[in-house]
């Protein structure tokens, strides 16, 4: 499926809206079915469309068929961890950030 950068919290990596309810639609599911199979409101789905959501994202994956982080690359990790964000994320990258320093001297 092809990418597009549309929503500003989005990455150009990350799958359309258009795209991923396209694919829930072959897939059989809409995202009302899919969140009454699931207890949610069709709105709780769509919060994954525009936020970090890592329950509803999840949930889309499984019934598409595909990983969370084919769909949304800039909110996982290739091995199926989250990315931290937010303070989170300013904490990680520094971590990060201060033991790349490290290794770099002692290499």
């Amino acid at each position: 499926m092809a990418a597009t950068h549309d929503a500003k919290n989005s990455s150009q990596e990350d799958w359309h809206q258009a795209d991923i309810l396209a694919a829930l639609h072959k897939a059989g599911w809409t995202l009302a079915a899919l969140g009454k199979f699931h207890g949610l409101s069709r709105s709780t789905l769509t919060h994954a469309f525009n936020r970090d959501y890592p329950a509803a994202e999840l949930r889309i994956a499984e019934a598409i068929g595909v990983a969370a982080q084919v769909i949304w690359p800039s909110r996982w990790n290739a091995d199926g961890t989250k990315k931290p964000r937010g303070t989170r994320a300013m904490q990680f990258n520094a971590m990060e950030r201060a033991r790349n320093n490290c290794d770099s001297k002692g290499a």
